[in-house]
């Protein structure tokens, strides 16, 4: 029997884009012959995986998973909504979370770890892509940890538990009662979800991307001068504005959007003199399903229709 070395399994992973155990597995069975075992891949199906990477996948799920003071958040993306609601794809997405866990939020490190099918992640969402028939990825993922404290999570019209179109996890760092901690969590995790007044885009103002908020110095400055107004009062007016924007994108500095007479640092105050103790919001991540991904276009069906029978 010929030996079935590292080569020959990258030469036919690089040939069919199928995963290295599927590919060694091809290869054993035809005594290492490369044509001969693209046959058998084709034969099972596999290496129909291949042909649809480069399908836009912008659908699919997004999972979170929460472990006392660590907490996920996974967007797993198909090409279509419908998958969303199968069985298996559930299943992975929340296999996948629960693996972030304790792999962490880089994409490569996930793909590497087992599932408890045996197969890594790639590998596994290789055959699923053969058997559902359309293009996934694991686009993202995201890891936050308080300790000692908790990682609370919040989905938004969830399909199945802990799985939608938009997720958020915060953290808390604190030694008060972790039930309390969680619901408080939870609350924020909302706040967050619901993006009002703004999408925040960290916890305190030092957080803040210097590059975001130079921009935002930048524009507010050619409107200010657009007054006419001497220089002084222009800086002044600047000031401000960059005082109400931080209002806006930092967490801490947001109005609650439960109970707008307080902002989330006093919601945090209020629930820490609550339990004898410090509450410290560690980090949080929200992650909506799709953002960023450039969709296809509608596609218009009696055209398709039209084309294929001759009459357009």
């Amino acid at each position: 029997m010929a030996a079935i070395t590292a080569a020959l399994v990258k030469e036919l992973r690089e040939k069919t884009g199928v995963g290295m155990m599927d590919c060694k597995k091809a290869l054993t069975e035809n005594d290492g012959d490369i044509e001969a075992s693209i046959d058998w891949l084709r034969k099972t199906g596999l290496s129909k995986a291949a042909k649809k990477a480069d399908r836009i996948a912008a659908e699919g799920l997004v999972a979170v998973a929460t472990d006392g003071g660590t907490g996920a958040v996974v967007e797993l993306n198909s090409e279509t909504d419908f998958v969303a609601r199968n069985v298996a794809f559930q299943n992975t997405a929340g296999e996948i979370a629960k693996l972030a866990l304790t792999a962490g939020g880089d994409i490569e490190a996930i793909k590497a770890v087992k599932m408890a099918s045996g197969n890594t992640v790639a590998d596994h969402l290789t055959n699923l892509i053969a058997t559902i028939g359309e293009n996934m990825s694991v686009r993202r993922a995201a890891v936050v940890t308080a300790s000692p404290g908790v990682v609370a999570s919040y989905v938004h019209n969830s399909v199945v538990d802990g799985m939608g179109a938009l997720g958020v996890i915060v953290g808390l760092k604190s030694t008060g009662d972790a039930d309390k901690l969680n619901e408080l969590g939870r609350k924020i995790a909302m706040h967050i979800a619901a993006g009002a007044p703004a999408v925040a885009l960290s916890v305190d103002v030092d957080g803040v991307d210097a590059a975001i908020v130079d921009k935002e110095r930048e524009v507010f400055s050619a409107q200010a001068r657009q007054s006419g107004k001497p220089e002084s009062i222009v800086e002044k007016m600047v000031e401000g504005r960059i005082r109400k924007f931080l209002e806006e994108v930092v967490l801490t500095k947001q109005t609650f959007v439960m109970d707008p007479d307080r902002t989330i640092e006093k919601v945090v105050a209020d629930a820490a003199a609550e339990l004898g103790t410090t509450i410290e919001i560690t980090g949080f991540f929200r992650m909506a399903l799709g953002e960023g991904v450039e969709k296809r276009p509608e596609e218009d069906f009696a055209a398709e229709v039209a084309a294929v029978s001759g009459k357009a």
